[in-house]
């Protein structure tokens, strides 16, 4: 899944750049991986989607704790996104992480214009903070007061990535029929094979 770019400094996050977010930690049938693994990359994943200025996101990425606090926030959206899937409560760790993350998103603020006034923003903390609360909002919105129903996990235990169903059944389950959903169809397909002739042998 692709994130639509964003030229600007728009401090604003889709639910589809959120769940990008969560899903820059991939999982496969070896190992993870993960595609922000270094404080140049992860700056850049957030600039590119107009999250934080490049300079300052990526000096807060540097220090000591900046990947630290990125995997931290990433790791509790996973927490929170799965429990809802479950219906089960959130892990009481990851609630509290989250919360400590969206104190501290920018204030909104008004501006004066030629033509009366324009919406912006002031920073309250450390940008890459700024970033993470902005990439948490909605996932957060979402579970609490949207369609929670209808986010996903993807079916597939070696995949696991996090997406939105917007299919008109609402029932899908993989998060690409063409990758995850195949490979379930032909794992079934063995087993069924492999049941039929086993059952066969036994005759």
């Amino acid at each position: 899944m692709n994130a639509r770019t964003h030229l600007t400094h728009a401090h604003e996050a889709s639910l589809e750049t959120s769940l990008d977010f969560i899903n820059t930690l991939e999982f496969s049938r070896v190992a993870s991986r993960d595609d922000v693994p270094s404080p140049p990359l992860a700056a850049g994943w957030l600039a590119e989607r107009g999250l934080a200025h490049p300079d300052a996101v990526r000096a807060s990425l540097e220090r000591p704790d900046g990947l630290g606090r990125l995997r931290s926030v990433r790791s509790a959206l996973r927490e929170v996104s799965e429990a809802s899937v479950d219906r089960q409560p959130a892990h009481p760790a990851a609630v509290a992480e989250l919360n400590r993350a969206l104190r501290a998103r920018s204030c909104l603020e008004i501006a004066p214009a030629d033509d009366g006034v324009v919406l912006g923003h002031r920073h309250v903390g450390d940008p890459l903070d700024d970033a993470l609360a902005t990439l948490i909002e909605p996932v957060v919105r979402e579970i609490a007061t949207g369609r929670r129903d209808r986010l996903r996990v993807c079916a597939n235990d070696t995949c696991r990535w996090v997406f939105f169903d917007e299919s008109r059944t609402g029932r899908r389950r993989w998060c690409d029929m063409s990758t995850c959903g195949n490979r379930a169809k032909a794992a079934r397909h063995r087993a069924r094979t492999k049941a039929s002739g086993g059952g066969a042998a036994e005759a």
